[in-house]
């Protein structure tokens, strides 16, 4: 390790040189209360901005130990960090002068969600910040006057600023730590209690736009109907009230524009903690929660979706279905199967965004095309056995079939974006209408045997390592990484194949799949053999992510943009990737 007067020395002697001079400040510094490292540095002024990170230790820091000693605070903590580092950094941004990127000043820019990133992390010794620089140039040439700024001017203020418990407001520090820890609270309450979800009173649902994920000015505040409702004591917050969904199928009913959809959506979201001001603090859902939906066009391997669709015209076997081109309704079923096996209890279902022959079939197409022509046996018929023998709750957003009404626990009514309990009332009119059937027989939950096939990479090496058997020189092991390439939230790709994540729904955030990138990576280069069965791939990725975090995941240094993705979607990953 150098000290900082040999970082400042180093800058004075490459001065006005090429750009590539500037690698050679690749390194670790001690910089007085913080180490500074340099990871990597930009190849030119115009590419991406320089890698580096500052470690605090605790000492240094001086944050208190409960605000980080337990999981939820120190997740919360992280992300108020980063926040707090990223505003500090607006303040300085592009004040070093010169071409391209040159001063660009950069972090994490997070969401209404709080989630688990490499941009800020935690550690029983002290806190690491990862984060972005342009290094400045005219042209091509080295300005380091500039970069000497800000790296002894700039930085250290927005670190210390930003990392030092002393400079900040404590009441905000612990307001975010209080309310992660009730939150956390709501969650535990959820499971002791057999809840499917929770909406506060005063809950803001709606969102600004489709492009925003903020609250929506002057919408209707959420109230629960008595009849669900239920009060918690909190640790932090002291009581809070609010609609209890119980575990079991609930309906979300209703006309139009009043609400479904953004229940749904609210409650879809409910898987993550959000900050303070988002409006939807405390609407909080399982945890394993996982929206359902049609994905026209996607590929399924070796899924046994026998339990919804079977005896096929061409004989398929549906104990073991492959295809690289799903229908909405086999792309469905495969979607329940798969996330039993991500060890979801509950589904969300919207009907507008599913395949209409796999959720329902009516009494008059059942004459017209009778059951042993139809090979799909619909959600409909399933979903009791679902919760009651599979312990997968469901909540529905249905606008066109009273089928469901005859399978529904609890049926909510959107009127004017206030819910309803309309249970009672829609139970007594089911007796005059003809029962739909509701059940089928066969029910069996698959056994998760199924594995990935070894990854084979052009022939050139067998797919596992390099040229010489993936040894290196030193006896270590040597991979010819797969390339990696983001295309935002929506798809990344892994040499030349893409992963097209667009529907996976609770998704919410881009370092999310780009954290999804380096796990895949990772499991198809070093867990992936043939044998292993899916769960026990992911179980291997998320034990290691645990305990070793983010660095077995990344060739030469841990980037600024990783988000820890829940395990559904880590599953939902894996099912997507075709090579």
């Amino acid at each position: 390790m150098k000290s900082s007067t040999e970082l400042r020395t180093m800058l004075r002697s490459i001065d006005h040189k090429s750009y590539p001079a500037y690698k050679s400040l690749a390194g670790t510094y001690q910089f007085g209360s913080f180490l500074l490292s340099i990871d990597h540095v930009q190849g030119d002024p115009f590419a991406s901005p320089s890698s580096l990170h500052v470690e605090i230790p605790h000492k240094n820091a001086g944050f208190p130990a409960f605000t980080w000693e337990k999981d939820c605070s120190r997740i919360a903590l992280q992300d108020f960090l980063t926040r707090r580092l990223a505003s500090q950094f607006e303040d300085f941004n592009f004040k070093a002068k010169g071409s391209g990127k040159s001063g660009l000043l950069s972090i994490t820019r997070c969401g209404q969600e709080v989630l688990e990133r490499s941009a800020c992390q935690i550690s029983q010794t002290g806190i690491i910040a990862r984060f972005h620089v342009g290094f400045p140039a005219f042209g091509r040439t080295i300005n380091a006057g500039e970069l000497d700024k800000i790296l002894f001017d700039f930085l250290p203020r927005c670190v210390e600023n930003s990392f030092f418990y002393k400079k900040l407001d404590p009441k905000q520090v612990e307001a975010c730590v209080f309310l992660a820890e009730d939150q956390t609270e709501v969650r535990r309450i959820l499971r002791e209690e057999k809840l499917a979800a929770f909406v506060a009173n005063g809950s803001i649902l709606p969102r600004k736009s489709g492009v925003s994920d903020l609250p929506l000015k002057d919408s209707v505040p959420f109230v629960s109907p008595a009849s669900m409702e239920r009060t918690f004591q909190l640790p932090h917050r002291g009581k809070i009230t609010g609609m209890a969904i119980p575990e079991g199928i609930t309906l979300i009913v209703g006309g139009g524009y009043h609400g479904k959809s953004t229940l749904l959506e609210a409650l879809q979201n409910g898987v993550y903690n959000h900050i303070a001001g988002d409006g939807r603090e405390f609407v909080i859902t399982d945890d394993t929660a996982v929206k359902l939906r049609a994905e026209d066009g996607r590929s399924i391997r070796s899924v046994d979706i026998s339990m919804f669709i079977n005896d096929l015209p061409n004989k398929k076997d549906t104990t073991s279905f492959s295809t690289p081109d799903a229908s909405g309704s086999t792309s469905q079923a495969a979607g329940v199967v798969e996330n039993i096996e991500a060890g979801s209890r509950l589904f969300l279902i919207d009907e507008d965004t599913s395949a209409t022959n796999f959720m329902v079939r009516d009494d008059f197409m059942q004459q017209v095309i009778s059951r042993d022509k139809e090979p799909i046996t619909p959600f409909l018929e399933r979903a009791r056995d679902l919760y009651e023998k599979a312990g997968i709750s469901t909540i529905l957003v249905a606008g066109s079939s009273g089928a469901f009404f005859y399978i529904a626990d609890k049926i909510v009514q959107m009127d004017c974006y206030h819910p309803v309990d309309i249970t009672d009332k829609v139970k007594a009119l089911c007796g005059d209408h003809k029962a739909p059937r509701t059940q089928a027989p066969g029910f069996a939950i698959p056994s998760f045997e199924r594995a990935l096939p070894p990854l084979r990479r052009g022939g050139r090496d067998g797919g596992r390592g390099g040229r010489d058997g993936g040894r290196g020189r030193d006896g270590g092991s040597r991979h010819e990484h797969m390339k990696i390439k983001s295309f935002g939230r929506d798809s990344f790709s892994l040499d030349k194949e893409t992963v097209d994540l667009r529907y996976v729904e609770q998704l919410n955030d881009s370092e999310q799949t780009s954290a999804l990138a380096h796990l895949l990576r990772y499991a198809l280069e070093q867990v992936v053999d043939g044998k292993k069965s899916v769960r026990q791939t992911v179980s291997v990725l998320e034990n290691l992510l645990e305990k070793k975090g983010w660095e077995p995941f990344c060739s030469s240094y841990v980037p600024c943009g990783l988000a820890k993705p829940r395990t559904q979607e880590i599953f939902a990953c894996l099912n997507r990737f075709r090579g």
